[in-house]
Parts: C-alpha cells; structure tokens; sequence
C-alpha cells in the first residue's frame, strides 16, 4: 500500500484485499446492508448528507491501491430518476481515476446487475459515503503492486 490514509478500519480491509479484489463506494442512497458482498467490510462514512462525498472517498482509495478497472450503475432512462447524460460526478470520477493513473473509461452496468456485483464475494469492503449526486456509486477492481513497488509493469513502461 502506498498512503496517508488514517482510518484504521479502511486500511485493515485494504490490506486484506489484493489483485481482482473489489471495493464499492456507495452513495448515500445505496443499500448497503442489504446489497453487500458476504466477506465485504462495510464502512460508514455518511456523517451527514454530502460529507464525506464519494470523490473525496476515491481519492483517499487511490493514493492506497492501483486501480484497473471502475464501474458505475447505469442511469435510468425512464421514470423519476432518468437522465438523458452522463451524471456530472462521473467526470470527477474520472478526473481523479486518470490522475493515480487508472482507468481513464466507467463501464456502466444496469441496475439490478449493479447490486449482483456489489454483493458478489469478489467485494471485500464497501464505504458507505454521504455523497448526495444521483448515480454516485462506483465499483472498483484493485490492480497490481508490482515488485519494484509501483503500479505497472515494467513492459508497460
């Protein structure tokens, strides 16, 4: 791991996540005690609405673990919650994934098939953010620590 993080309990279950392992940051409207992966480690972090967000949460993640892979739950496209564009956090989203030099695309999975993944056995922790933007939970796939200690390989270089 490579961080300043502080929080005992997110750095306990990062550490016993490793390549492939994945993490869930979930919105302040996700269900997260009942769409949770059976060994997931769940962090709450939802003081109050907005605080802590899910950008700041992403930040503190990707200064500790590379990332390889990030995807988001599709919007509707119908009914109170449709959206005809992308939700403007997914840029944020974005913006900080390139920077720590992940991926620089959000897959998007439908719905219900959103929730399959987030509770699959492969989820070893979910942080449960006061993040208050529709559409801001965001799954994510720990890459690889190589030996000299960065996050590629030196072929990749």
């Amino acid at each position: 791991m490579r961080t300043a993080m502080l929080h005992p309990e997110l750095l306990a279950a990062l550490a016993g996540a490793g390549h492939g392992s994945q993490v869930l940051i979930a919105d302040a409207n996700y269900p997260a005690s009942t769409a949770r992966g059976p060994q997931a480690k769940v962090v709450h972090l939802n003081l109050v609405p907005g605080v802590v967000d899910a950008v700041t949460v992403l930040r503190a993640l990707c200064a500790a673990v590379p990332v390889e892979e990030a995807r988001v739950m599709a919007p509707n496209t119908e009914g109170p919650y449709a959206m005809d564009h992308d939700p403007e956090i997914w840029d944020e989203f974005r913006d900080v994934l390139r920077g720590a030099g992940g991926p620089a695309d959000l897959g998007q999975v439908e719905r219900m098939a959103f929730y399959r993944e987030a509770s699959s056995s492969d989820v070893a922790l979910t942080v449960v953010s006061g993040e208050t933007r529709l559409y801001a939970n965001l799954l994510l796939r720990i890459g690889v620590v190589w030996p000299d200690g960065t996050d590629e390989s030196k072929e990749a270089r």
